[in-house]
């Protein structure tokens, strides 16, 4: 038997070696710590230690090749070590102070910034997801450094996600990282990160498409290479010929763009016209215009294919000419024009704006934000803004793709300010853009000096003046007329704070009610026991549980006056409500009745005093239910005459007693309307003792409500009173 052949070596693991690092780094930057380099790189080694990843090489060469990605943005000496030690705190025993102590308290806080929570793991899907997304916007909105360092960190992690066997947990980190992470390096600009992280996620996601897709670009480029790199050379001949000395070149359309653009138009792989793109790199923007006017004066544009992201940018400062011309050879060809500074914007991002300033070196935003015109971290200051609103984890993460995925459209105040919004953005979007007071109020808007509906998209060159009013007023359906996060949930934020004004309101009207009913005044009671009893926080809370039916208030007066009963508070009041039973001969009269018959007003119809009322035998004995004589129920017995006895009113039931009635009304779905209803009934004299909401639509709900009165024409007057608001449609008696 042959001699068993010997295991061969494993090979070292490829990462970078500590000079290696340090080389790196102090090649762009001379000044840069080296001791706090080499400790932070032999600290991670050590504090990882025999930690293996899911491809067999041990931890810390996850932390080192981060920070070897960060290294080719040109990133500080913070962000570098940052990288290094961004997994010691979840993954080792190792605490922030501990970081602070040995790195400095801005390492610590970036560290911290980057860590995820391990509980977070053990939520659901979408709730782990927008945690995620929530800790590190909030932490960007601090330092942008935290999502420079997370971006390489799922980037190395997409890098070799195929090392995980789990086919279930590769799609869902890939989905995420499309999902989430993708756009967020869209959003600041860095472009590679970006379509890094994309190609990555969709080779996990959807294989048997971007293999598919590969495969025609292969055949595409066999055919047509040679076309591409021959038109590079006579549109840069054409340029040179011009004084205008340019470096052009060819570029493909990543397989994942393509996938995206085939989906969103419906097209096939032969429709599509700019899978080639060529880009012009000049010296200064204004030989970008120069360039502009050479090539369309070489070949024919194609119409409403030009775009002027120079002087206007977009949202994530990226800046170019974008034309489309009908080039050499009869081609089709998309171009791009810019500047050497520009096209490194474009591609880095904010990682681009790190540099030497006053001998020292990190990011220059004042530099960034004078060569762009705008706040280079707008886009994530508006996320953040969406989390100020509150709202739960799917509103999150559903905001929070709007604003990182949408197109944009350039709009302007009347004054000539410039307003970027996504693409289908509506003149409320414009509103909330400006101020969220400004939304709140807005009544109407002028699009370029016309009134126009609210619900008209907006289109590039809009002027845009807002129409405010005296007070806020946000109806619930205006969050169909916006497409920003930002906008709809500050519209639910001012709905949800209007419906709880509204509940305080009620609630505080209907104890009002209850005390002065039985002789005491509210504003004389101490709350405090109450608050105890039903574990409520201070009065606001104890308001809102009764305006939301959650406390009844005749609860809070029993725990108030504790011995007070339902005759003490009817003599309080020195009105008697009528209630079934034998004292029921007190209120009602009528021939033919047996002395001490049981009388039992029905609920269907709930007679009160003034109402024609008729009486129907039980057949089980026990006694007589009184209706009204149009209600309903009354058709069951229209065959049997031996049942029916004429009853009315006793002087006594009309002179001082209460009856409880149920309205049924529809009232428009507005804030504040609920509450105005409640006070008409209590201006008219008539307690709300329930209250029930029901079918509520976008415009309209329904709302049963049973009020106490004194007779019929106490509850006409109620309802009169109900359908003279224009915000309440119909108002009716319950019967039946």
């Amino acid at each position: 038997m042959a001699p068993a052949a010997a295991e061969a070596p494993k090979p070292r693991p490829k990462f970078l070696r500590q000079y290696e690092l340090i080389d790196r780094v102090l090649a762009y930057d001379p000044t840069a710590d080296e001791a706090l380099l080499n400790r932070a790189y032999v600290y991670a080694m050590r504090m990882h230690g025999s930690q293996t990843r899911a491809s067999g090489d041990p931890y810390y060469a996850h932390p080192i090749e981060v920070a070897g990605i960060l290294t080719e943005y040109r990133l500080d000496t913070a962000t570098i070590v940052t990288a290094l030690l961004h997994d010691v705190i979840e993954d080792t025993p190792v605490t922030k102070d501990e970081i602070a102590k040995l790195f400095g308290e801005e390492i610590a806080e970036l560290v911290e910034g980057v860590t995820k929570l391990s509980k977070l793991e053990l939520q659901a899907e979408h709730m782990r997801q927008a945690e995620n997304l929530r800790k590190f916007i909030l932490a960007i909105s601090k330092d942008v450094r935290v999502l420079l360092v997370k971006l390489a960190d799922r980037l190395h992690n997409m890098r070799t996600l195929h090392f995980i066997k789990n086919q279930a947990k590769r799609e869902r980190i890939a989905r995420e990282t499309r999902d989430i992470y993708a756009p967020l390096a869209r959003n600041i600009g860095c472009h590679r990160i970006c379509v890094e992280l994309e190609e990555l996620s969709f080779q996990h996601t959807n294989p048997v498409a971007r293999d598919a897709i590969i495969r025609r670009l292969d055949a595409l480029r066999e055919e047509q290479g040679g076309a591409v790199a021959l038109v590079s050379q006579e549109i840069a001949a054409r340029l040179e010929s011009s004084a205008l000395p340019a470096r052009v070149f060819g570029r493909e359309k990543s397989p994942y763009s393509i996938w995206r653009k085939l989906q969103r138009k419906s097209i096939g792989f032969s429709q599509m016209s700019d899978i080639y793109a060529f880009r012009v790199i000049v010296d200064s923007e204004e030989d970008c215009y120069r360039a502009l006017g050479v090539v369309h004066r070489a070949w024919s544009s194609v119409p409403d294919r030009f775009k002027d992201y120079i002087s206007t940018p977009k949202r994530n400062n990226y800046r170019s000419l974008h034309t489309t011309v009908v080039g050499p050879r009869g081609m089709r060809i998309e171009m791009q024009i810019r500047t050497e500074a520009m096209d490194r914007v474009n591609e880095e991002g904010v990682a681009a704006h790190f540099r030497y300033k006053d001998a020292s070196y990190g990011l220059d935003l004042e530099g960034m934000e004078a060569a762009a015109g705008r706040d280079p971290l707008a886009n994530l200051r508006q996320l953040v803004q969406v989390l100020e609103h509150g709202g739960d984890s799917e509103e999150l993460v559903e905001h929070a793709k709007l604003e990182m995925f949408l197109d944009q459209v350039f709009v302007f105040t009347p004054k000539g300010k410039l307003v970027s919004l996504p693409r289908g953005a509506m003149p409320l979007d414009f509103a909330y853009a400006v101020h969220t007071s400004v939304g709140d109020t807005c009544i109407g808007v002028k699009i370029n000096g016309e009134l126009k509906p609210l619900r008209t998209p907006l289109v590039n060159g809009d002027v845009v003046e807002v129409v405010r009013g005296s007070k806020p007023v946000v109806p619930p359906d205006w969050r169909s007329l916006t497409v920003t996060g930002r906008a709809r949930s500050a519209i639910r934020r001012h709905i949800r704070q209007t419906e709880k004004e509204e509940f305080l309101r009620l609630g505080r009207a209907s104890l009002e009610q209850v005390f002065e009913r039985a002789g005491k005044k509210l504003k004389d009671v101490s709350l405090r026991p109450i608050l105890e009893r039903f574990a409520l926080e201070n009065d606001d809370a104890l308001f809102d549980a009764v305006g939301r039916g959650r406390v009844s208030p005749s609860q809070v007066l029993e725990t108030a006056y504790p011995g007070m009963k339902d005759s003490e508070r009817e003599a309080a009041t020195a009105r008697r409500k009528i209630e079934g039973g034998k004292n029921a001969t007190l209120y009602v009269r009528g021939g033919g009745l047996t002395p001490g018959v049981s009388l039992h007003f029905a609920h269907c119809c709930s007679p009160v005093p003034g109402d024609r009322i008729v009486g129907i035998l039980r057949e089980d004995g026990e006694g007589l239910d009184v209706h009204t004589i149009d209600c309903p129920r009354l058709a069951e017995y229209e065959d049997r005459e031996e049942l029916w006895r004429d009853l009315n009113w006793t002087p006594e039931a009309e002179r001082s007693t209460i009856s409880l009635t149920r309205l049924h009304a529809t009232i428009q779905n507005a804030p504040g309307v609920l509450g105005l209803v409640c006070t008409i009934i209590g201006e008219a004299g008539g307690n709300i003792v329930n209250l029930r909401m029901h079918h509520r639509q976008s415009d309209f709900f329904d709302t049963d409500i049973d009020v106490e009165v004194r007779d019929a024409k106490h509850l006409t007057n109620i309802q009169a009173a109900l359908r003279a608001c224009p915000s309440v449609e119909t108002v009716d008696r319950t019967r039946g």
